[in-house]
């Protein structure tokens, strides 16, 4: 029968025996007929009129320095989608970790990863809270973060947030998860975030590397801070060394905003035009603002989901940091501040990440 995954329009009329389940503060276990039962939490004084079941316990307050699990989820399993809302940045560490390993698959500041870097919540510049309308992840009015990436687990799943901070934090969520059989031939879900800042001259910002395993690369989310005035900036090339590639990669593109399904810039009538669609993006420009915020700032994302890149060994991911020479219609090696956020799926075990970046490396600056 099926078992309720991959859903879409496609198949969005099929029943099967798949259990519908969802963590929240008002249900920190997700368990069946238990949602609702708080008679302590943060909206406890709000409701005092209203009593039990009456928005008792709506979100959860993280105190600076610990680390709170979201969902502790026995499988087999998959978290189908996300939510989590908050005047939160980057000082909050995203982890996920799959069946019985101590090694995250995902560690994101939270909302990098859903493909919001520019947030203004660790003092960086701030253009708004721009809306991204992605299939995978999307960012509504004012900072609702949410993903749909399907994320099967045979044994168990456990989701933490580290409060990196020196403030407390409240934090709203809603984790939407399936109790189902899993397929063979399903691999598990990651993501991991890396800083450039600077970019070394004629060096590359590496995106991923690592990577050992089977599995396929679903996208990235890109945050790029000039560092340098004037002129062009996106013209590097994003290459993916595959399966033990060395020297030169097996797939290389042809410049940064082409990556992400732009072209000629993204400039319209002198003017930037950002955009959101379900695979692709550049949804954010930040300009100077004639005081404080001295440097232009941009945020875009590219999905593979219909065209991943598959690897059966490993995998390794950079991007170059080109723009103009001025006047001299030459290349110029960059220095830019370059993040990014890959996804992919593959078999276990996790390859160990970086070290967690520190909160100075985490700053907007």
């Amino acid at each position: 029968m099926f078992n309720g995954l991959g859903m879409s329009l496609g198949n969005l009329s099929r029943l099967s025996n798949a259990k519908t389940r969802s963590i929240s503060a008002e249900n920190f276990t997700g368990e069946k007929g238990k949602g609702g039962m708080a008679t302590t939490g943060t909206g406890a004084d709000r409701a005092i009129d209203l009593g039990i079941g009456w928005k008792i316990s709506p979100s959860i307050n993280i105190e600076p320095g610990t680390t709170f699990t979201l969902a502790d989820i026995e499988g087999p399993g998959a978290i189908q989608s996300m939510w989590v809302t908050g005047r939160i940045g980057r000082f909050f560490m995203l982890r996920i970790y799959w069946d019985d390993q101590d090694q995250p698959s995902v560690e994101c500041p939270l909302p990098d990863f859903f493909a919001f870097g520019w947030n203004s919540e660790t003092g960086g510049p701030n253009n708004g809270y721009p809306m991204v309308s992605s299939l995978p992840v999307t960012v509504g009015p004012n900072r609702g973060l949410s993903c749909f990436w399907e994320m099967p687990f045979r044994k168990k799943c456990r989701i933490t947030l580290e409060n990196t901070g020196e403030e407390v934090k409240t934090v709203y969520y809603q984790i939407n998860y399936t109790l189902t059989d899993i397929p063979e031939d399903a691999a598990y879900f990651h993501a991991q975030w890396r800083r450039t800042n600077p970019v070394l001259y004629k060096h590359d910002h590496l995106v991923l590397d690592g990577v050992k395993g089977k599995g396929h690369y679903v996208g990235m989310a890109m945050f790029v801070g000039l560092n340098g005035s004037n002129g062009w900036w996106g013209e590097g090339e994003v290459k993916f060394y595959l399966d033990g590639d060395k020297e030169f990669p097996t797939i290389c593109g042809t410049g940064l905003e082409d990556y992400f399904l732009g072209a000629y810039d993204w400039i319209v009538n002198g003017k930037y035009v950002p955009s959101s669609y379900p695979f692709a993006g550049m949804y954010q420009v930040i300009q100077p603002d004639g005081g404080l915020i001295s440097q232009q700032r941009f945020g875009m994302y590219r999905f593979h989901v219909m065209d991943p890149i598959r690897f059966e060994t490993d995998l390794k991911i950079t991007f170059q940091d080109i723009g103009w020479r001025n006047n001299h219609n030459k290349y110029l090696s960059r220095q830019d501040d370059m993040t990014t956020v890959a996804y992919w799926y593959q078999t276990l075990p996790t390859a160990p990440f970086p070290p967690t970046p520190s909160n100075d490396e985490l700053e907007i600056i």
